[in-house]
């Protein structure tokens, strides 16, 4: 065994301690093995002499099951991936359709009037509902694994859920022939009212799914400086050992065979999830053939603090039904159509459009600028909802309210127009919600084009010389980057490719870069790694598409300043842009910035570092959680403490400042 030989004459005549060396040997009917050595000197003396402590473990077999591990998580990871674009593709196609049926219904139950075939359109409406609440399930699920729900916490009185619930579930109760019972109260708690809401909800639909008849009982107990707020039912109860399995996603008592007025065995996992996000403690007690009682554990808030003021006189205006142009874009015939009926009815003028391209012609040949833009996400012919819409917007020199209408429940679409500013709505929607909301964005108070720059107080303080040179091989998104930045005081310089910059930059000229990270030939990284090693001070801003942690990751420690996502809203790159050049300009504000990162980092403790340092290797909640032998609720739990510790409000914001601190 010549590398064993080698590696015990190494150690005598060395005479030093070697740790975790592997090696490999091929030994006789076992084949070829791996080995960990390691080595330690017991008393030193001459070589010869020297005796020598030596630890010989076979790998073999923990490399192959680690190898093992690996290929099953990839594997995993690769079907995870495959699911969630299924669901999000399935969830997408049906609410198209739904849409239509829903704004449909909407016009009808405004326009019928004998009682029977009014009931039939409601009847519709519920159905409509049903389906709904199942697609929303699976959305609920994706915002959360995108980590765009950020709760706002208040003091309110837990009174107005529970009214507002009472009436919600008063027609599934008597439709089910349940005694349905609400004990009020006057208290005040601290929570997210929307979230709150959201929790009982599901717990409230689960309970109404699994009790065929008897009670149902919604109710609070105070119980020290906490509310509990019980759901009680008479239903089937829940067998002990399935207990801790019922918060699981897709997870059903004693349906094997998927019965669909059972939905899809996400409600609870959903209620957990809020529950975690919220601090809340969630608590199960049941008994077969009895019922179940699900209880959250909420803090007390102030009264004082809970106390609403009136209305003002402004607010009161804002009620009156306000007119305007609405601009649809929307590349589904049958929802445009219905869209365009629908706000027609309410006395709007409505421009309609199949692609953003249309739209902004539209609105070019109309010359007027719409008083509200509702888009669809997903649009043909190379823009989206959020681009169409910051293009329009930087057409009017002004921002326009507006409202991205969508079927998409993808979590990178999720966290782009979370990002954006936009109002986000689910399709289906509601022909009401829909006209009102509508209505009551119109009616705020807009600048007037000339006021523009009013709107964009962050960005237009400060110095704007230098240049902003964008470097990105899609020419609509270079011109419209330069129409942003040419509006707003920069001068601008375009480049389609990263060779196309090298060959017209002059070194030592003052600006900052904007470039894409993949385009055909160098990519952004490559560029910006080639003008670091040439010794240039330009920085950079890495703007991308696919929104891959361990590429924003390389891009910052090549020397990127920044790192956006497309679509990019135009507050988030001016914002961006500005922040670059203060740093190149401002010496103490980028040592401030660093010092106040790494004071942030260092408060983390030892297991959210590593969850960190996961993060930004790109590894999902799931494979972290089995990395480091935790659940997965105990890995997003740390993630959100990041976040708070770090300020930072987006991944991004996250990996700029563990870089920052690095």
């Amino acid at each position: 065994m010549p590398a064993l030989r080698e590696f015990l004459a190494s150690i005598q005549a060395r005479g030093t301690t070697i740790s975790d060396q592997e090696i490999e040997m091929e030994l006789p009917g076992l084949g070829r093995r791996s080995f960990s050595m390691s080595a330690r000197v017991l008393r030193e003396e001459p070589s010869a002499r020297r005796k020598i402590l030596v630890a010989i473990v076979d790998v073999t077999d923990i490399k192959r099951e680690g190898k093992a591990l690996e290929a099953a998580r990839s594997e995993a990871d690769r079907a995870n991936v495959g699911k969630s674009r299924f669901l999000a593709a399935a969830s997408h196609d049906l609410r198209q359709p739904l849409q239509t049926i829903s704004l449909l219904q909407g016009m009808l139950e405004k326009r019928v009037r004998d009682e029977p075939t009014l009931k039939l359109v409601r009847r519709l409406d519920a159905t409509v509902n049903t389906m709904s609440s199942m697609l929303d399930k699976l959305l609920d699920i994706n915002q959360l694994e995108a980590g765009i729900v950020r709760p706002t916490i208040v003091d309110f009185p837990i009174k107005r859920l529970l009214d507002e619930l009472r009436t919600e579930f008063k027609y599934y109760t008597e439709a089910n022939g349940l005694d349905w019972r609400v004990v009020s109260s006057s208290l005040t708690v601290r929570s997210d009212p929307r979230l709150l809401e959201q929790i009982m909800r599901n717990l409230l639909s689960n309970a109404v799914k699994y009790t065929t008849k008897g009670k149902l009982l919604l109710g609070c107990l105070r119980r020290g400086d906490k509310l509990r707020i019980e759901v009680w039912d008479t239903g089937p109860g829940i067998p002990e050992l399935e207990l801790p399995a019922i918060f699981e996603e897709f997870h059903q008592l004693d349906n094997p065979a998927r019965e669909r007025s059972k939905g899809l065995g996400l409600g609870l996992a959903i209620v957990q999830r809020l529950a975690d996000l919220l601090g809340h403690k969630i608590d199960v007690r049941s008994r077969l053939g009895a019922g179940s009682v699900f209880t959250i554990e909420v803090p007390l808030g102030w009264p004082e603090l809970a106390k609403l003021p009136a209305p003002s006189q402004k607010e009161a205006q804002e009620s009156t039904p306000s007119r305007g142009t609405v601009l649809i874009v929307e590349d589904d015939p049958a929802v445009l159509e219905m869209l365009q009926l629908l706000f027609d009815a309410e006395g709007h003028r409505t421009l309609v459009a199949a692609d953003g391209h249309k739209a902004q012609e539209l609105v070019a040949q109309h010359l007027t600028v719409p008083d509200l833009i509702i888009a669809d996400y997903n649009l043909p012919k190379g823009l989206n909802g959020l681009e169409t819409i910051t293009r329009l917007q930087v057409q009017a020199q002004r921002t326009i309210p507006a409202i991205v209408l969508t079927g998409d429940i993808s979590t990178d679409s999720l966290r782009k127009i979370a990002g954006h500013g936009c109002v986000h709505l689910n399709k289906p929607v509601r022909a009401t919600e829909l006209t009102h909301l509508a209505q009551r964005l119109i009616a705020k108070p807009r600048p007037a084009a000339s006021d523009s720059v009013q709107q964009l107080p962050l960005l237009l303080d400060g110095d704007k010389s230098g240049t902003v040179f964008v470097v990105d091989d899609d020419r609509t998104i270079r011109e419209a980057m330069r129409d942003l930045l040419s509006e707003n005081g920069y001068a601008v310089e375009l480049f389609a490719d990263g060779e196309a910059f090298l060959g017209g930059y002059r070194p030592g000229r003052e600006g900052c870069l904007l470039v894409d990270v993949l385009m055909p030939g160098m990519s952004g990284v490559e560029l910006i790694e080639r003008l670091k090693a040439e010794g240039h001070q330009l920085p950079a801003i890495m703007i991308t598409g696919s929104g891959a942690v361990p590429m924003a990751v390389q891009a910052m420690k090549a020397g990127a300043v920044d790192f956006i996502e497309k679509p990019v809203g135009h507050e988030e790159l001016l914002a961006s842009v500005k922040r670059a050049l203060d740093q190149t300009r401002d010496t103490a504000t980028l040592s401030a910035r660093r010092e106040t990162a790494a004071l942030s980092v260092a408060g983390l403790t030892t297991r959210q570092r590593q969850i960190l340092d996961l993060v930004l290797a790109g590894h999902p909640s799931k494979n972290i959680a089995a990395d480091l032998g935790i659940s997965q609720r105990t890995v997003d739990n740390h993630r959100a403490a990041i976040m708070k510790k770090t300020g930072s409000k987006s991944l991004p914001a996250l990996i700029r400042t563990a870089i920052a601190a690095a």
